[in-house]
């Protein structure tokens, strides 16, 4: 018996509509749902554990988004043609939902909880990442799971002046805002996004305008949960262990303790042995017996007791806890071409965090490769960000790249891509390594990563920085602060990340912890950044005001051609042996590319000989010289009847020997030898032999009519009539008329 599913139907305004439903499809999940937009459709479940582990003192929750070949009718690409590790796209998008669902579960609330989403079914006008988070949160509003949601997100273009919600891949091409926006009816929890240089104004009505779009979507979840019959009382848990004598010991003794270290303005290695130490203390009030029950929740109340500390002496004093006030930048030093092997390099240092990072340029065969279900194609600007244990002064397993290091990694990318220009004919490489980290290391990543490629002879549109702003606030009062450290990320409120060039902002990332967020605020703060990104700026047009003119001497130069693609074979030759052996005679990497009637061809390499040398045989192969054009020749051999002239190595004709002088040439010895460098004229093919012809003597001055040898110098009058010298004419005319007799 086919089940009857709950439905709902949330209208667009322009004629879309998305729908979600429960009830037919994986049901013994906590919660799932089917959401379908177009062709689109995401299946959403989640599941959470009844039963809790005691030592675990925070969510384990894990988001996992998956698009399915098949749901595109493709195969996997690989060997074991199957789906294996998610991809650098899937993993964005898990961070997406994550990031708008974590905060909204209770804070004592550590069941382990999985929430999955994959896409089954791939519209191309569609694009599913925007639909994953109303999934995820209609799956959990239709089961018992504790959640102060629901949510949803969207994704906002610009397109002629107006905004789009869930825009398609070809709006959003022409669109000069792509951000995806996560919120609550009543708050926004996320932004993230990249725009074309826009204002600090434009991005708040972006961030309303989305805002505006979710609550339908949250309206249509309660009345889904309400057909379901989903409780008002949500699943009982247990909650965490509170001890209030114990509290009461510790929490006011480390509490004044902190707020009088906070108010040092210590490093931030200073300040975590002076925590540890003051945590060894409230420790010490208790017996090693008693510490073996109690020792978690005396770090607990210690932690409480430490943030509220740092919380009010911001919202007090004014004071941060590297004695900064809300508004000033940590010192900034910067340096380029600082690793004489790179392309371009950079040091980027900001307080106690600092970037190297490198750029390397090749040709489009580097390009990063996307073969995903719902997109193909290459990246030919691309960059990697690595966050080693060490800049944290740890010493931690090394498990592969984070789903942290690619989020950061894409945030410096969107921040940057938009200044490289399109005719930049290299594929460009950034890879930002992070030596030390005390917060806002990403965006110390897109200033260093401005200053190497501005090293690198890139020639940038613009200079990019970027700035972590953060927000203390306890509802009456609020903070906010410009260029936070790690420990204001983590005891703040919001972490709030901007970068752009001097004229608008490129790309953004906002998270934030609490309810209630004003769009006061939010403008606050994005001015405020505006102000931050300027100074940072400056001191990047300090240390180079604008991209250096050419690559360095080491770096490839790279040059690109076109020849109609019927000459492409000829080119690389059976089996490629033309082009492999012109790649190790000039030393350069030579890469083809068929493009719609043409082949484009990339030379690079840093021998300029040889790079000279490649571009000869690109011009050589597909040579047609023009019939009435001059070209420079070389005479390669010496005939009898001739000479053997050379347009270009393997392009070659014969200059008969009547068409080398007016005068008359007995030996071509006389006039010509091997090596000589001529100017010719085409004449183009001879009808009769189907061979070029080339002429010498059409370039040359013509003799006057009483130089020329071959013609008499008698008036044409006092020539004798008849045949050649003056006899009489005999022969075929005779015979013509003894025939007419």
């Amino acid at each position: 018996m086919i089940p009857e599913p709950k439905r709902e139907i949330i209208e667009l305004g322009d004629g879309r509509t998305i729908s979600i439903e429960t009830g037919k499809l994986a049901k013994q999940a906590d919660g799932s749902v089917v959401v379908r937009m177009g062709n689109a459709m995401l299946l959403a479940t989640v599941v959470s554990a009844r039963e809790i582990n005691p030592e675990t003192d925070f969510l384990p929750l894990t988001v996992d988004y998956r698009e399915k070949f098949a749901a595109a009718g493709r195969f996997p690409g690989g060997f074991f043609k199957r789906e294996a590790r998610p991809s650098d796209q899937e993993i964005l998008t898990m961070r997406l939902v994550d990031r708008v669902l974590r905060p909204l579960f209770p804070k004592d609330y550590h069941a382990e909880t999985q929430v999955m989403i994959q896409l089954i079914s791939h519209d191309e006008n569609v694009m599913p990442d925007a639909l994953a988070g109303l999934a995820a949160s209609a799956a959990i509003a239709v089961s018992d799971i504790p959640f102060a949601g629901p949510i949803s997100e969207v994704r906002v273009g610009r397109v002629g002046g107006q905004f789009v919600v869930n825009p398609s891949k070809a709006q959003l091409e022409e669109s000069d805002i792509d951000i995806m926006v996560g919120a609550s009816r009543d708050f926004v929890a996320m932004v993230e996004g990249e725009m074309d240089e826009v204002s600090e104004k434009d991005m708040a009505e972006a961030i309303k305008f989305a805002h505006e779009a979710i609550k339908s979507h949250i309206d249509a979840q309660l009345r889904l949960a309400e057909k379901v019959g989903v409780p008002t009382e949500k699943r009982a848990y247990e909650p965490e262990v509170e001890n209030e004598e114990v509290k009461a010991k510790v929490y006011p003794y480390a509490y004044d303790k902190c707020y009088a270290i906070a108010k040092e303005g210590t490093t931030k290695q200073e300040r975590g042995e002076k925590f540890a130490a003051v945590l060894d203390e409230c420790l010490a009030f208790y017996t090693e017996e008693e510490q073996e029950e109690l020792a978690p929740l005396v770090k607990k109340y210690f932690g409480d007791a430490e943030k509220e500390a740092v919380r009010r002496l911001i919202l007090d004093e004014g004071i941060r806890l590297d004695g900064r006030n809300t508004t000033q930048i940590r010192p900034i030093w910067c340096e380029i071409d600082y690793l004489p092997s790179a392309h371009g390099s950079s040091i980027f240092t900001r307080g106690e965090t600092q970037s190297l990072t490198t750029v390397t340029l090749g040709t489009s065969r580097e390009a990063n490769v996307i073969d995903l279900p719902t997109e193909q194609g290459e990246e030919r600007f691309y960059l990697h960000y690595n966050f080693p244990p060490f800049s944290t002064g740890e010493a931690r397993p090394l498990r592969g790249t984070s789903r942290r290091e690619i989020g950061h990694g894409n945030l410096a990318q969107r921040a940057l891509k938009r200044m490289v220009p399109e005719d930049c004919p290299y594929t460009v490489r950034v890879v930002s390594e992070i030596l030390e980290s005390n917060g806002s290391s990403s965006m110390a990543t897109v200033c260093a990563g401005t200053l190497a490629l501005m090293d690198a002879g890139v020639q940038m549109i613009k200079p990019v920085s970027g700035i972590a702003m953060g927000l203390i606030t306890d509802g009456d009062k609020y903070a906010v602060l410009s260029d936070i450290l790690g420990d204001e990320d983590h005891l703040g409120d919001m972490d709030f990340k901007v970068t752009g060039t001097k004229d608008g902002i490129t790309a953004c990332q906002m998270d934030i912890k609490i309810k209630g967020l004003t769009y006061e605020i939010l403008e606050k703060a994005l001015e405020q950044a505006r102000e931050g990104r300027m100074h940072i700026l400056g001191k990047i047009t300090d240390t180079i005001d604008a991209p250096k003119p050419t690559v360095k001497p080491h770096a490839p130069k790279i040059v690109k051609m076109e020849m109609p693609k019927e000459y492409i074979g000829a080119f690389i030759g059976t089996g490629g042996k033309n082009i492999q052996d012109l790649q190790a005679r000039t030393e350069t990497t030579i890469v083809v590319e068929e493009v719609g009637e043409f082949g484009i061809v990339e030379i690079l390499g840093t021998n300029e000989a040889g790079i000279q040398e490649a571009i000869e045989a690109v011009k050589a192969v597909s040579f047609e010289p023009v019939e009435g054009e001059t070209y420079t020749v070389t005479v390669t051999r010496l005939l009898e009847f001739g000479a053997v002239v050379e347009f270009m190595p393997g392009k070659d004709t014969l200059l008969h020997i009547s068409e080398v002088a007016w005068e008359r040439t007995d030996k071509i010895e006389d006039v010509l030898k091997e090596g000589d460098v001529l100017e010719v004229k085409y004449l183009g093919i001879d009808p009769k032999t189907k061979k070029s012809r080339v002429s010498r003597k059409a370039l040359l001055p013509r003799p006057p009519r009483e130089d020329r040898p071959e013609r008499s110098d008698r008036p044409r009058e006092d020539r004798p009539r008849g045949g050649h010298n003056g006899k009489p004419r005999s022969g075929n005319n005779d015979r013509r008329h003894d025939n007419k007799r």
